[in-house]
């Protein structure tokens, strides 16, 4: 009696513990893949062909066209990558990402993360199971995947640009509070194991709200990287400030005050990005949540003056918009999130070795 007893609580436990594995597999993994995907098409495309136009260098603008125009296949392979798909089911990926995101328009990031991974768990289910398997696992991924893409990508897509519209419509509404909220969340999810790069694409957060999320990823890393400088010198201010604030969640697990710094830090400069310099990212919308990740971030909003002065929508880019983004992005984080952080440590909240990184 007290084995069958003592087995029900296990069972419990052994289902809740799958039910996590599954979660962080379908909604950090494939998601951190996910942006990993579109950096490597979308992303680095939309550099190359912004340095192509501006040098005039024709080739280097074609070759960031083909880049960007491979967006969906890249996503779907990457996440494929990400649950161990067999190599059958994560080449066929290409063209279910193909489809999912040319069908699902704004928002067919969203679409491609949940089609793709259904998609490759039924690729899995029949990868090597019978003997023409180099005709069954291909399609059953393309075909399912495609059908999926065709009945449920526009909806899916739709959701995704109605939500993200409604954000950026929210900010330019009440630029103050949504730029403190729009920058704190963000800015969160950055340092969290989640991307904040695929929630902006998936969301397509461009204009005042994605400025306001580079704001706030802006604040973490570089608020990171500053007020942790004592503990990791040089290293830790590359790994963090370049890298990613990431490096710093088993930090604030230990003590999470020592986050109250940078992301106070990007409650300041979120409203000030979308109230006093009307910062836009008006490029990638992934570029809005990078921050200062190899300078993503920044670029993005270069990219995305160029395109506005382009369009006709903004006249020039005048000295207030460098300022802006120099104040915003680099100077004010730091700033802020030292002057914070030296009164958590007189405070006691915050001790040395607290934010230490093993570089």
């Amino acid at each position: 009696m007290e084995t069958k007893k003592e087995a029900a609580p296990a069972k419990k436990a052994g289902l809740w513990q799958t039910v996590k594995a599954y979660c962080r597999l379908y909604f950090v993994d494939a998601m951190s893949a996910m942006a990993q995907g579109l950096f490597a098409s979308l992303l680095i495309g939309t550099i190359i062909s912004t340095i192509g136009t501006q040098t005039g260098f024709v080739m280097l603008e074609e070759i960031g066209n083909f880049a960007k125009s491979m967006a969906g296949p890249a996503m779907a392979v990457a996440i494929g990558y990400a649950l161990k798909a067999p190599p059958l089911v994560l080449f066929s990926l290409t063209a279910v990402g193909s489809a999912s995101n040319t069908l699902g328009g704004e928002g067919g990031p969203l679409a491609v993360l949940l089609i793709a991974i259904i998609a490759a768990e039924l690729g899995k289910l029949v990868s090597k199971k019978t003997p023409v398997d180099i005709l069954v696992t291909p399609s059953v991924t393309i075909l399912s995947g495609a059908a999926l893409a065709y009945l449920f990508a526009p909806a899916i897509g739709t959701a995704a640009a109605s939500v993200g519209s409604l954000i950026m419509w929210a900010t330019d509404l009440q630029p103050f509070f949504m730029g403190i909220f729009v920058s704190v969340l963000v800015g969160v999810a950055l340092t969290l194991p989640i991307s904040s790069a695929a929630i902006c694409a998936a969301l397509g957060l461009t204009g005042l709200a994605g400025g306001a999320a580079v704001a706030g990823c802006c604040a973490q890393m570089v608020g990171f990287a500053v007020i942790s400088f004592r503990e990791n010198r040089w290293g830790g201010l590359v790994a963090q400030g370049l890298g990613t604030s990431m490096l710093q969640v088993s930090n604030i697990i230990k003590n999470p005050r020592i986050w109250i710094a940078p992301t106070l830090a990007s409650a300041v400069t979120g409203p000030l990005a979308t109230c006093l310099f009307k910062m836009q990212m008006n490029g990638a919308p992934i570029s809005s949540g990078m921050g200062t990740c190899g300078l993503v971030g920044q670029i993005g909003v270069y990219s995305g003056w160029l395109s506005d002065v382009a369009a006709g929508t903004k006249a020039a880019v005048t000295a207030m918009d460098w300022i802006g983004l120099l104040l915003i992005c680099f100077v004010l984080p730091a700033v802020l999130s030292l002057a914070i952080d030296f009164g958590l440590r007189k405070l006691g909240w915050v001790k040395d070795g607290d934010m230490k990184l093993d570089l």
